[in-house]
């Protein structure tokens, strides 16, 4: 640590895309209760970095390479429990928010609202709350309320999204094609739709898959 992160937030930055990652370093380095003391491009480093220099809040994009931020934000928990990590993403679908949640994130930003919030957020994290802004507490409370999909469910509406038939599916996961059929049928009736298209379209939306 620095002499200039002397009594400051220490703040470790995650984030594969180099430009945004500059521009938040940059945001957080212009507040006089805030210093970025380390900053990545991936999971597996974000929780090497951790290790390394133990930051005060982390804030942790979602969509990573080589190991993901939900991901991250576990393995890190676990090992540091009282560890402060901020999910930060482009996405807003009810599964994103609620799997970041559940591994341990104690605060959700989206990368388009106001860097006010931003700072607000690591503010409130370093102070030991949580931060979900209302637009998304309401996408987690409609998540908690809904039925999940299975694993395997996950696994055929990802196929179903990459337009595979039911014969290709079958194949894809060595099962009958009746059984892809019931499968379906249950992933239309939690989803609240009544076709294929609708389902792709309803769990992209709220990030139960991403192609």
């Amino acid at each position: 640590m620095t002499d200039s992160a002397e009594n400051k937030i220490r703040i470790m930055v995650i984030d594969d895309h180099h430009i945004v990652r500059r521009g938040l370093v940059a945001l957080i380095n212009m507040e006089s209760d805030m210093a970025v003391i380390a900053e990545g491009a991936d999971g597996r480093e974000a929780v090497d970095l951790f290790r390394q220099h133990q930051p005060d809040v982390v804030l942790m994009d979602l969509r990573l390479p080589v190991l993901g931020g939900a991901d991250a934000t576990r393995s890190i928990r676990e090992e540091f429990p009282a560890a402060r990590i901020i999910a930060v993403t482009t996405y807003d679908g009810d599964e994103d928010i609620y799997r970041a949640l559940q591994a341990g994130a104690c605060g959700y930003i989206l990368k388009d609202m106001f860097s006010e919030e931003l700072l607000s957020a690591i503010r409130a994290a370093h102070a030991g709350r949580r931060w979900v802004p209302p637009v998304v507490a309401e996408r987690l409370a409609a998540r908690i309320g809904s039925p999940e999909l299975t694993a395997r469910e996950l696994e055929v509406l990802e196929l179903v999204a990459k337009a595979n038939s039911n014969r290709e599916i079958a194949a894809a996961l060595s099962i009958s094609e009746a059984t892809v059929k019931t499968h379906i049928n249950n992933i239309l009736g939690k989803l609240g739709v009544t076709d294929r298209s609708k389902a792709v379209k309803i769990a992209l939306q709220r990030g139960l898959i991403h192609i």
